[in-house]
């Protein structure tokens, strides 16, 4: 296969073969494409065996498979380091571009700089393209060229943008024809030492209904009415652009705006990469955390004695899944109740979510501790008892997820609100002053 000039797709976080940017650009050229997928070992390596998330990749990357042999192909899976997979591939083929889609995150903006290298001392181009978001790194600044830091004017620049244009679309799935055949194999999870998981990621929902009445039902976790699409998103099994021209449809803006806020926070750390460790405002660093592992650890069980709270957790540890309005309940109890650390929940988070988007955790996060950029400021602080009256008044969520409330064997408070808030107020205005 040496001598014969070929293209090459590397799939990432657009697992999907219809509306694919970089997909439907590869196809396009005259040269057959080899797609291709990679197990990243740098990645795989911190995580459990029976990963829910790489369950559903592998799910997706089976469909994509499946589509490919009805073009004569296969999708080739690696297991390996993304630069060693691609120094063989340079010297074993006749590689003339690599095309892929963009990735923002720091990790991937390192591994692509390091790939380019590799491609560029072989000879062989590197395109990529945007595809999971509309708008991207300097795509939405403001007059003087510098980001911004607040949602608000970023999503009303964001909304005038994009009224002015129009959508693109990329059909790729009409050109399947120009994949290679090759000899790769399709690896299974056992080939990468993993197994199945139990935990499965549901169906999003994007009907029309569900859409114009967001902004009344987002909020109460016990209806269920929020979309379920994030980890869709995330791992690209749907094309954004078919979302947000639905969502845009709607009288109703409120959905728009969250996907608005996925794309601001992606770009806050495009632009400021060091808030994956950092506080976006420097003087929150200098807070006094606690570092009581008894009380984390309570936090991470559901078992603080706060019914919101330990429903919330319950949830994700069950189902990798958690309601939008508890993930913020939970996040201000574990850093103004218990003082303890944003980067610990951002961390556990990470672990746990299907939906796992490091720009948009750590986004939230910082925002909960009030040291991030567009923030709560740090003296507003959540009383669980009054969110769960205002979202949760019928206990419908907390009975389902606590089965045990309301009986002797359910924990008191592990911590008096009173005081767990006069106690932050203290500790922060101390670290800001």
């Amino acid at each position: 296969m040496k001598a014969q000039p070929i293209n090459i797709f590397w799939f990432r976080r657009d697992l999907r073969t219809d509306d694919n940017a970089a997909l439907f650009h590869a196809l396009h050229d005259k040269l057959p494409v080899l797609p291709i997928f990679i197990f990243d070992k740098n990645i795989l390596s911190e995580l459990p065996k029976d990963d829910a998330r790489v369950t559903f990749i592998y799910g997706l990357l089976s469909g994509i498979n499946e589509t490919l042999k009805n073009h004569g192909s296969s999708l080739a899976v690696f297991f390996d380091e993304p630069e060693t997979v691609f120094r063989k591939l340079a010297a074993t083929h006749n590689v003339q571009t690599v095309y892929t889609n963009h990735d923002y995150e720091p990790y991937a903006r390192q591994r692509d700089k390091a790939i380019n290298q590799i491609l560029k001392e072989n000879n062989v181009a590197f395109k990529t393209c945007k595809d999971q978001v509309i708008f991207e790194k300097d795509d939405i600044v403001k007059d003087d060229g510098k980001p911004y830091v607040v949602y608000t004017p970023y999503s009303n620049r964001w909304q005038e943008h994009f009224g002015k244009m129009t959508l693109a679309h990329y059909p790729s799935e009409t050109l399947l024809g120009n994949v290679a055949r090759h000899d790769f194999p399709f690896l299974t999870l056992a080939d990468i030492g993993f197994g199945a998981s139990a935990v499965k990621v549901p169906a999003f929902n994007t009907a029309k209904d569900l859409i114009d009445q967001y902004e009344n039902t987002r909020n109460f976790p016990w209806l269920d009415k929020t979309s379920h699409l994030s980890p869709h998103l995330r791992f690209g099994s749907v094309s954004i652009r078919n979302i947000v021209a639905a969502a845009a449809k709607s009288s109703n803006k409120t959905f728009l705006k969250e996907l608005i806020w996925r794309e601001f926070f992606m770009q806050i750390l495009w632009h400021f990469p060091h808030t994956v460790t950092k506080s976006f405002r420097p003087v929150y660093d200098d807070i006094k955390w606690r570092y009581d592992e008894s009380d984390f650890k309570k936090w991470c069980a559901g078992q603080t004695g706060y019914p919101i709270v330990d429903a919330g957790m319950r949830q994700l540890n069950q189902t990798g899944r958690m309601h939008n309005r508890v993930r913020m309940i939970v996040a201000s109890f574990l850093c103004k109740h218990l003082l303890i650390d944003w980067r610990r929940g951002e961390a556990y988070f990470a672990e746990k979510l299907l939906d796992y988007e490091q720009s948009a955790n750590v986004g939230n996060w910082q925002w909960a501790a009030g040291s991030g950029v567009d923030a709560a400021p740090y003296f507003r602080i959540f009383n669980p008892e009054e969110q769960q009256k205002k979202f949760d008044k019928e206990l419908k969520y907390i009975k389902k997820w606590v089965p045990e409330f309301g009986t002797e064997n359910y924990p008191k408070p592990m911590v008096d609100h009173k005081m767990a808030r006069e106690r932050c107020l203290q500790v922060y205005k101390e670290a800001v002053a």
